[in-house]
């Protein structure tokens, strides 16, 4: 019977380990609840001999987790699968990761994961715009959302709460014509940035918001349920998280969790993804339902050590702008 961590759980596994028996591996991800059962539900269907735990919750507040794990001397996860690689940058860093030269990296491209071998790339997630269909206007661009239509209309997540959300802020911030002025325009014109994706999807599925910035696939499933809501990438282009997963060098299970990565990265793992709505990273793979050809989504260039060195300024930009939500 396979083993849930549930979110009433989270302090009591801050404080104790997981008896062995309770589980093989234990992974930490941002991925939303229903795609983490599904990821541990595919690779324990593939290696029955490995039961998984899960803790979920957003990549910021993952990390505060497992850094007081650390510094208490008692680091519970095993395995990473969260936003973004400059956060795994961060940690590769710091010395907390193990290095595995995953032999599935050959379908990839090598700017999909650490040379080294401490994370990889599973799929990209792509950050763009949502619109309820009742919307007056239908944006393009960026640059849309600080026209007089949108006025007090538009809803985003905040740096400060999602992974993706500051890549995309850091990523926006590095494109001329846009930079940190585009997020000034946003706030005068009555933008607000507070919480994380899925309360950005609600808001603006709902009628409350008529515009959003969110990830790709929360819209695209959403439209594809019947809500009321479109899905635009930008002219000027999206940023991209690409959810790496990384095994920690304080790992007890550590070839358990190398073949955990396999799996991920594996052709099989990769369509469990494909299926749950994401755009596989690995070559040669379909894109989900909804989605255009992937060689027309323009991806904007981000690139992990200079982001990672100007992360904490950037959240200061941020925060200056929009307050500390």
């Amino acid at each position: 019977m396979k083993t849930i961590v549930s979110a009433a759980a989270l302090l009591a596994a801050s404080l104790f380990a997981v008896p062995a028996s309770a589980a093989n591996l234990v992974l930490y991800t941002s991925q939303p609840n229903e795609d983490a059962q599904a990821t541990v539900d595919g690779f324990m269907a593939a290696n029955p001999d490995i039961k998984v735990d899960w803790v979920r919750d957003g990549t910021p507040k993952i990390i505060a987790k497992l850094q007081a794990e650390i510094q208490a001397g008692n680091p519970v996860a095993d395995l990473l699968l969260i936003a973004d690689m400059v956060t795994l940058e961060r940690l590769k860093e710091e010395g907390k990761l193990l290095a595995y030269k995953s032999p599935e990296a050959a379908q990839y491209d090598a700017t999909l994961y650490d040379a080294d071998g401490y994370y990889y790339s599973t799929k990209l997630i792509t950050t763009g715009i949502m619109y309820n269909t009742a919307a007056g206007m239908k944006p393009a661009s960026w640059k849309d959302l600080t026209k007089p239509e949108a006025k007090g209309l538009v809803t985003m997540p905040s740096p400060l709460a999602s992974g993706a959300a500051l890549i995309h802020a850091q990523t926006l911030a590095a494109v001329p014509g846009l930079g940190w002025d585009y997020y000034k325009a946003l706030a005068e014109n009555g933008a607000i940035a507070a919480g994380g994706n899925g309360a950005v999807l609600k808001s603006v599925a709902s009628g409350e918001k008529a515009y959003g910035v969110v990830v790709d696939y929360l819209p695209i499933r959403e439209k594809a349920k019947g809500a009321p809501v479109e899905f635009v990438f930008p002219s000027e282009g999206v940023s991209a998280v690409t959810e790496p997963v990384g095994i920690l060098a304080s790992s007890k299970n550590a070839e358990a969790a190398k073949k955990f990565v396999d799996y991920v990265l594996s052709e099989k793992g990769q369509e469990g993804f494909l299926k749950l709505g994401y755009i596989p990273a690995r070559n040669g793979m379909k894109l989900p339902e909804g989605f255009p050809a992937r060689d027309s989504i323009k991806v904007l260039p981000i690139k992990a050590a200079e982001a990672l060195k100007n992360t904490d300024q950037d959240l200061k930009t941020f925060s200056g702008i929009y307050g500390s939500n």
